[in-house]
């Protein structure tokens, strides 16, 4: 099964003993997300590293890592997507998750509840993933 992944999920991949990073990386998903979402991560690197008290090297370990996990596609992959996808999205921040979605034709992981304010896309919370595998 194929899933989009949102930011917010992806940035519980940093902490260790985080029950997203395990799902991450145990689930037997194909797990896809914009590279968007690798310039969020980039945007907040300092205050991850911060908050985890890690080192730069460790950190770039880490998204290293992630990237093994996930599959990052540019816009160009999606961009026939993006009106529609900005019709449906309730934050238009998150657009471009539903336009690799609707391209893919697969759920979108989100703790944002917001996001399931439409009808289109199934926006799964991390609980809701917890329900799939088990």
């Amino acid at each position: 099964m194929k899933i989009a992944v949102d930011t917010n999920v992806l940035f519980s991949f940093f902490w260790q003993e985080s029950l997203t990073r395990k799902l991450l990386i145990t689930s037997n998903f194909e797990l896809i997300s914009p590279e968007l979402a690798l310039e969020e991560i980039e945007k907040y690197a300092q205050e991850i590293k911060r908050k985890l008290k890690i080192t730069d090297k460790a950190f770039r370990e880490q998204l290293d890592k992630l990237k093994e996990i996930v599959k990052f596609y540019g816009k160009k992959e999606y961009s026939q997507f993006l009106k529609e996808a900005l019709a449906i999205s309730p934050d238009k921040n998150d657009a471009e998750f539903f336009a690799l979605c609707l391209k893919h034709s697969c759920f979108l992981w989100s703790n944002d509840l917001l996001l399931k304010n439409q009808i289109k896309i199934k926006v799964l919370s991390t609980e809701d993933i917890i329900e799939l595998i088990f």
